[in-house]
Formats: C-alpha cells, structure tokens, sequence
C-alpha cells in the first residue's frame, strides 16, 4: 500500500500539485465553520450565519462548472488565480466590513463562493499528463479521494486554531491568503503551464451533452442527499446519548471510515469496467447506511458511522475514473467541476430534507433518509448501465484528443492533452 502511494507522489511535480491544491482549496473546506463563527463574533443571529453560509455554498456549485468551462477554454493559469484572488478578496471585504449592511455581506460572500477556483477538476484533469500508467491515476484518484478526507477533517481544527491565535476575522484573511498561495504553487507548475484541454466542439450544454456523464451525476446527487441527511440525523441521536461530543465522534468516524476506505482502494490494482465497479461500491454504501436506523449505544453508532462512511472515498475514485471516461472531448475540468456540483448540491438538498423529516419522526427516520438515498443512487446507476456502458476497447492513458466516446474508436483518458 505504502509503495503505491510513494510511487505516485515520487513522480515529478506530483507532490507539489497535491500540497497546491488541497491547501488552496482551504478556504472552501472551511468556509461554513469560518463564516459561522465569524457572524458570532460579529454579534449576529444563527439565522443569519446559516443563510450566509448557505449562500456561499449556492454560488460556490454555480461557480465550478462555469469556471472549469472557462479552464478547459482558456487553460488553468488564465483562470485559476484570478479567480483565487477575486474569491480571497471578496472574503476579506466580508471580514472588514462584518455583517452590516447585510446586502453587503450576502454579496461579499456569494462572490467569493462564486469566484472559488476549480482546483479540485483541475488536479484530476492535470493526472493523466503527470503520471504515464493507466493503473498510476486510478491510485492517484484514489489518493485524491482520500486527501480530501483528510482536508476536511483538518480544515475545521485550522479554523479554530487561528481563532484561537488570532481572532475569527484573522481565520478568514488567513485561510483565504493560504488558498492563494496553494492556487499560485499549482499555476507556476510546468504541467498546469503546459495542459491544454483538446480541441471542443461547441455546444451550448458543454459536458452535460455526455448521457454517460449524466447518469454520473445523478447518482452521486443522492449519495450526496445521503451525506448530508447524516449530519442532521446524528444531531437528535447524540442529544439523547451524550451531546455534542458523541456528535462530534460521530462526524469524525463518517471522515475516518471514508479515509480508511480509500486507502484500501487505492491499494490495489482494479481490473474490469470501472462503471461495473461503482454499480457495486454504490449499493455497498447503501446497505451499509442501514444499519444505523438500529440506533445501538454511542459506542456501538460511532463504529456503524465508520462502516457508513468506508464505501465513499472509493465510489469517489472510481467516480473520476468514470468521469474521464465519458466527458466529451475537451470538457474534463468542467466535467469535474460538474460532479463537485452535483455532490455539493446533494448534500445541502440532503440537510434541507432530513431537518423535517427528524422533526416529524426522530432520528430514526432521519437515518432512513440516507438509505432510501443510497437506494435511489444504486437504481440509477443499475437503470442506465448501457448508457454508462464505456465503448469496447478500455481505457489507456494517452497523450491524445481523440477521446470523446461519442465519436471516436478507443476511449481515452481525456485530460492526458498536453499542449
């Protein structure tokens, strides 16, 4: 396991692209936490964080796929740290000017959630061009998936360390100034200098015009509907079982059993059709949200909660797998973009209909939401198999345009274009 981690992040530039992206993604890792406690601070409402932190997430999803259209355009340096620094000043007009006028406020943060770069699409879009073996980017998707675990569990401990050192108007110019500079040690980087997306054809849908893709992103809407129910749900559980601490175990095994996942995947050489594969990894996420509607001791849920979470980071590498399989030639960061979307979306829908739910049954019916969602998200994938079914041939990792599954012979990766 250790070995084929190393190999990866001894290739050249691949650990700097990791490092780069993930701290320049701090700022929208921690940016609900950092918001909240901000408004706090500021002496505002709860009512008043949550709808500026929600804020920040819409524009955030309405700005990935836009701005990963604009990368595959116009190439990742033209459009990632200009769009870094808008996003990083439009936090710090927010922590100078607080929450009054609240029309300020509102419009500081939808334009750094709007303006937040696509490192994420871009780190998997650059991959292909860094590491020359097919099995190499399915381990470094994994990697990726497991480091993102890890940002967000790190991400919320940064926050409070900086208020702590400094103030909660000091977390945000602190965060948002490191997500620069991550951004920056990626852009100078040869390979995002040289990677150009290979020539597209125009059309007004981008990468959705994919019914491979599509399909994608449905699914992981509802395995983001689940996520998201889960953290609502856990909160009455953990009111009758021990409070905020048996809340915060929980969160943290959810993060836990995800990274203990994807490392495993990552581990080991997958062979076969990758979207046969998710078909299984996503009903295995599925049935293992059931056993939480039991509602055992704090002990016992918190050990359920890692099983819960231990399918995730791999359905997510295999998920990019699939990506770069199916976006249409010359779309891959926005098609990355795209699934950051539709998760991000699932997971805030996922919030908004477990807090009813709880309300009207308990926790119990709570942690049914996720089941059904894991149901749902197996039943899309298994309805639209044969629009997912990749063209005959496999995937190889090339340096080649000729990618696009709906028309050409042998499918490739497409971010492998260099320029």
């Amino acid at each position: 396991m250790a070995a084929g981690y190393g190999e990866i992040l001894r290739a050249r530039h691949a650990a700097r692209l990791l490092t780069g992206t993930l701290v320049g993604r701090l700022p929208n890792a921690t940016a609900a936490i950092a918001i909240v406690l901000f408004v706090r601070a500021q002496g505002g409402t709860y009512s008043l964080a949550g709808a500026l932190a929600a804020v920040y997430g819409v524009a955030n999803a309405v700005g990935q796929p836009l701005l990963g259209r604009l990368v595959d355009v116009y190439g990742q340096p033209r459009v990632q740290l200009p769009a870094a620094l808008a996003s990083a000043l439009a936090m710090a007009v927010f922590a100078f000017t607080g929450t009054d006028p609240s029309a300020a406020a509102y419009a500081s943060v939808a334009g750094a959630g709007l303006f937040t770069p696509p490192l994420e699409g871009g780190l998997r879009a650059l991959w292909p061009s860094v590491l020359r073996r097919e099995d190499q980017v399915h381990t470094a998707y994994a990697m990726d998936a497991v480091a993102q675990e890890v940002m967000f569990t790190v991400g919320p401990l940064l926050v409070t360390l900086c208020v702590s050192l400094w103030s909660e108007q000091g977390a945000l110019l602190v965060l948002n100034a490191l997500g620069v500079l991550g951004a920056l040690s990626v852009v100078v980087s040869p390979p995002s200098r040289a990677w150009r997306s290979a020539p597209r054809e125009a059309h007004w849908l981008g990468a959705l015009r994919s019914p491979g893709l599509l399909a994608l992103l449905g699914a992981f809407l509802f395995v983001g509907v689940a996520l998201g129910s889960i953290t609502v749900a856990s909160v009455p559980y953990a009111d009758e079982h021990g409070g905020d601490v048996v809340y915060g175990w929980l969160m943290a095994a959810l993060g836990l059993g995800a990274l203990v996942g994807g490392v495993g995947y990552g581990a080991r050489r997958w062979v076969g059709a990758p979207e046969r594969r998710l078909r299984g990894l996503v009903a295995l996420l599925a049935v293992c949200y059931l056993p939480l509607m039991l509602m055992p001791g704090a002990v016992a849920m918190v050990a359920l909660t890692a099983l819960a979470g231990v399918f995730l980071a791999p359905a997510l590498a295999c998920a990019f797998v699939i990506v770069d399989r199916h976006a249409p030639r010359g779309t891959v960061t926005e098609a990355f973009s795209w699934l950051v979307t539709m998760f991000t979306v699932g997971a805030s829908v996922g919030t908004g209909v477990a807090g009813p739910v709880v309300e009207a049954g308990g926790a119990l019916w709570g942690f049914a939401v996720p089941a059904a969602a894991g149901a749902v998200s197996s039943v899309v994938l298994l309805a639209t198999g044969r629009v997912m079914a990749a063209p005959a041939g496999g995937g190889v990792v090339a340096a080649s345009s000729e990618n696009d599954p709906n028309r050409a012979a042998e499918p490739r990766f497409s971010s492998g274009d260099r320029a």
